[in-house]
């Protein structure tokens, strides 16, 4: 019977996407004009520039039939490289290559026609509110290829006749294609037994099984990331020359039951048959702990295994490389091995761990049975939550990142979890990354959790809450090291039991991870860490993922973790990033140190000493910022480190806090001097004079782009959510978003009616009114609280307004309830402060605007009927925000938005949204300050708000 060409299978209604069927699993090609490239700037705005790194090109419109806009179809989700499953399609001559999505292409008919701005940058007195909805994600008819919840219907985000052709395979990742008839009307599958493999990586698998004995963080300073690549290859650069036949990176695997282990390994010499695994220090290698230098022969033993294996070799040399960052020299330990002796190494490895293995299987393919039959957590979907919830699921399908405002009150955290708990059976996801900035969001995502887990008990789904390593150590008088804290002697004995006793707990919050860790004798902190490997969602804080020694983004990035990232409370990233990313030094510390240092350290502190002071004599005010680093004093510091690192490391016992507090400031400033760039501002501030001057150097980012690149790249999705992303350019720009970002702006629950918003245009709160403004504000606040009383909230700019309004306040009306925010507020504090909003109390409550109590707070009914905001918020005009303004309008054209009236009016906003929690709340709002009426400022309050002007 002849060959017959591949045919493209035809469409069955008009909405639905073309596909390619292919052999090999790997997948499924459509169209490759789908993609949407890129277009010029909207004309009439300035010319935008892009940060090097990272080079985003704008988005272009592809011309074609109004009503018709089509997403890209990449879906990394599909079989890519490693894993295949074999197979046979009937008929088929050719096969196509490539990753498609499994309904990530859409179609979408009903949708309008609508413009897809390319990061468009506000020019000064124009300021852009979230653009409309992205017509695919936040579509208010259903789209056909993304039908919703119905009898008979197929799964949400998948064409019925791609589930007729794609069906789900026993590996819970991916999924293959049956074969096809000639005729493509029935779909017949060749008999392929395709078992369950459990992939894990070669240092995984020996830290599982050959990790033993003291968890011991004696400080021994361990090469930069940097240092280690630079390590490795200097060392490849030495074989190299010696023998043009060595090899490098050398990937290797192997397969043991259900296991399918693989890696790479450093460097093998065919001539010598010696291969080789290298590892960079610091110091002295005999100080190398025991456990340490077995767990590297290990991983070198499997690696040999895997290379007799692949290569047919009966024996082979292993070789340890240990190379020393200072002193660039080598210490290699060698070892003969039969072929035969690393097999029953590699398979007593691997018995060790496939037990484990096979229970991860097993959990991985009940929690994604159970998520597939998951439903709705309640018996329906509040206000604006469903709209929500779609777009998160079709950015998961559409594998990009997401914008989406949404405003408080529809149930945030449960609306954007529970799609990405339906997506990670269909999208092949491992773990779903739970970020908030403060501890009410990780609270209410942890709530969030259990509101899921409880609609479904059959659900086993492990949800893990990171703490703080201040918050989470039980000895914080004791080093890290089984000499000195209990909890760390015989730590990874005792960890499997406390890992086992762990996973069968239903909510790992940091309590549940407390108790299992003290039941079974070993550090919850640490215990914590080994756990998120085995999580299937964790919650904790922004910094675990985007800071610069990320965990979360860490284990992502080695693991291959397929994860989705939810960013709440994402107003915070803009500051919370910068912070990440920016390095203070202080010269009054320095001196000090020179002081109380070892002698050994004292010539490189002075050197750095010397520069830094002929930096401060250079400099003619208190505030100066610099093009360039001072590269005389940069080197200075960098060797400063080095010597405070080798002395560390040959002196394992003695600690001096202020030195290693020094040490570790030096580290990160110099790390981020390494990528200064115009992201960045350097700047040098003068205070005192004589004995007590002093100086801080400040490498400030302002522009987090280029550092969070990787963190978005690293992610199959994104998701930053929060009521205030407005205008959306703002969060793009600053925080880089990726070019295919999509947004979505969910409607509010919310009428107008339920808030009176007013302006008190006769007010002007500047700096230099502030005094005169006090008795109108106090007679405001009481006029509205006699005709209304109840329990308000009124929000100043800072401490010292707080405090002469209030005082002026009590003054004046003694009658009424006072109580204030204090400058330093500890928990017991905040908590007796929020205890004063009682559905019967009655007051006032005093509070600095972007505090505690301006976000994160919740409320409802008469617990806060009010309130007043006595300011924009704008950032206080000084030599570095008006830098930060120059910088801003030099790459984006939008100086004073971006520093001053954006975060501003962000304050404002989120204070004003404590009032109205849920769809029967009513309440009062007023805008104290002349400038709220103004058309660009009031075009950036929410669109639900009416705003008539008071006076």
């Amino acid at each position: 019977m002849p060959r017959r060409r591949a045919r493209v299978l035809r469409r069955e209604r008009a909405d639905q996407f073309v596909v390619r069927a292919v052999v090999l699993g790997c997948g499924v090609r459509g169209d490759p004009r789908c993609v949407l490239p890129s277009v010029p700037s909207r004309p009439g705005r300035p010319a935008q520039r892009r940060l090097p790194p990272p080079p985003r090109g704008s988005l272009r419109r592809v011309p074609r039939a109004a009503g018709r806009r089509q997403l890209c179809r990449h879906d990394p989700a599909q079989p890519g490289g490693e894993i295949r499953h074999l197979v046979a399609v009937r008929l088929l001559e050719r096969a196509g290559r490539g990753l498609a999505g499994t309904g990530t292409a859409l179609h979408t008919a009903g949708a309008p026609e609508a413009r897809i701005p390319a990061h468009p940058a506000g020019r000064e007195g124009e300021p852009r509110r979230l653009p409309r909805p992205d017509p695919v994600l936040a579509g208010r008819a259903a789209l056909r290829d993304d039908r919703g919840e119905g009898p008979g219907r197929p799964a949400p985000g998948q064409p019925a006749a791609l589930d007729r052709l794609l069906r789900a395979a026993r590996h819970a990742r991916h999924r293959v294609l049956p074969a096809v008839d000639a005729t493509v009307t029935s779909v017949a599958v060749t008999s392929v037994a395709v078992s369950p493999t459990y992939t894990v990586a070669v240092r995984t698998l020996c830290e599982f099984t050959a990790k033993t004995g003291d968890l011991d963080l004696r400080f021994t300073p361990s090469p930069t990331a940097q240092e280690g690549i630079a390590g490795h290859a200097v060392v490849a650069a030495r074989r190299s020359a010696d023998d043009s036949g060595y090899e490098s990176e050398i990937a290797l695997s192997g397969t043991y039951g259900p296991l399918h282990v693989r890696g790479r390994a450093d460097g093998y010499d065919p001539a010598r048959n010696q291969l080789e695994e290298i590892k960079t220090f610091r110091g002295d290698l005999e100080r190398m702990p025991a456990n340490h230098r077995a767990l590297h022969w290990a991983q070198l033993k499997v690696y040999g295994h895997l290379l007799c294996a692949a290569r047919g070799l009966e024996r082979v040399r292993l070789a340890l490389v240990y190379f020393d960052i200072g002193s660039q020299k080598e210490t290699v330990l060698t070892e003969d091995h039969d072929a035969d002796g690393l097999r029953a190494l590699f398979e007593g490895q691997c018995a060790s761990f496939v037990a484990w293995a096979e229970q991860e299987l097993a959990h991985r393919a009940a929690r994604d049975a159970q998520l597939r039959a998951l439903a709705f957590p309640h018996a329906a979907f509040r206000p604006g939550q469903r709209e929500l919830a779609e777009a998160m699921y079709k950015a998961s399908a559409r594998s990009c990142a997401l914008l989406a405002q949404a405003p408080t009150g529809i149930g945030k955290s449960v609306g954007s979890l529970f799609p990405l708990l339906k997506a990670a059976a269909a999208h092949g996801l491992d773990k779903i990354f739970f970020l908030a900035a403060k501890t009410s969001g990780r609270r209410m995502a942890l709530d969030a959790v259990a509101t899921i887990q409880a609609s479904a008990p059959l659900l086993p789904l492990r949800a893990l809450e990171l703490a703080a390593r201040n918050t989470a150590c039980e000895h914080p008088d004791k080093a890290c090291h089984g000499e000195s804290c209990p909890l760390a002697q015989g730590f990874y004995d005792r960890l499997p039991a406390a890992r086992a006793a762990a996973l069968e707990q239903p909510m790992l919050d940091r309590a549940a991870v407390r108790e299992v860790a003290l039941a079974h004798n070993v550090c919850p902190y640490y215990l914590q860490s080994e756990l998120v490997k085995w999580a299937d969602v964790v919650v904790g804080d922004y910094n675990y993922y985007f800071d610069v020694t990320a965990m979360l983004y860490a284990l992502t990035v080695m693991n291959e973790w397929r994860v989705s990232v939810l960013a709440d409370e994402a107003h915070n990233m803009v500051s919370r990033a910068r912070k990440m990313y920016s390095a203070e030094l202080e010269h009054a510390g320095l001196r000090v140190l020179r002081k109380t240092a070892p002698e050994a350290l004292k010539k490189a502190l002075d050197r750095v000493h010397r520069q830094w002071s002929a930096l401060e004599k250079e400099q003619d005010g208190e505030y100066a910022a610099y093009a360039e680093l001072p590269d005389k004093l940069v080197g200075a510091l960098q060797t400063a480190a080095t010597e405070i690192g080798d002395y560390m490391a040959e002196n394992p016992a003695w600690f001096d806090a202020d030195v290693l507090d020094f040490y570790f400031a030096v580290l990160h400033f110099t790390r981020l001097a390494e990528s200064f760039g115009e992201h960045s501002i350097f700047d040098v501030t003068l205070s005192g004079s004589g004995t007590r001057a002093n100086s801080v150097l400040c490498l400030r980012n302002i522009v987090p782009a280029p550092f969070l690149k990787a963190r978005f790249d690293a992610a199959r999705s994104v998701a930053l959510f929060s009521a205030t992303l407005s205008p959306w350019n703002y969060y793009s720009d600053t925080l880089g978003m990726p070019a295919d970002t999509a947004w979505v702006d969910v409607a509010s629950p919310f009428q107008a009616a339920q808030l009176s918003v007013r302006i008190a245009g006769h007010i002007s709160t500047r700096y230099q009114h502030r005094d005169r403004s006090l008795a109108p504000i106090a007679a405001l606040m009481a006029e509205q609280y006699e005709r209304t009383p109840g329990n308000y909230l009124a929000f100043f700019s800072s401490f010292d307004y707080l405090e002469k309004a209030a005082d002026l306040f009590e003054e004046r009306h003694p009658h009424v309830p006072v109580w204030r925010q204090p400058r330093r507020m500890d928990e017991t504090e905040r908590d007796a402060f929020l205890a004063r909003f009682t559905e019967d109390g009655r007051g006032i409550g005093f509070a600095v605007l972007g505090g505690a109590f301006g976000e994160g707070i919740d409320l409802p009914g008469a617990r806060l009927i009010g309130a007043f905001i006595a300011t924009l918020g704008l950032p206080q005009i000084n030599p570095v925000n008006e830098k930060i303004r120059e910088r801003m309008q030099a790459i984006f054209g939008a100086g004073y938005d971006y520093t001053y009236l954006y975060p501003g009016l962000q304050k404002v906003v989120q204070a004003a949204g404590r009032v109205i929690r849920t769809t029967t709340d009513e309440g009062t709002v007023h805008l104290i300050d002349d400038r709220f009426a103004r058309p660009d400022i009031r075009a950036l309050l929410p669109a639900w708000w009416h705003v008539p002007h008071d006076r």
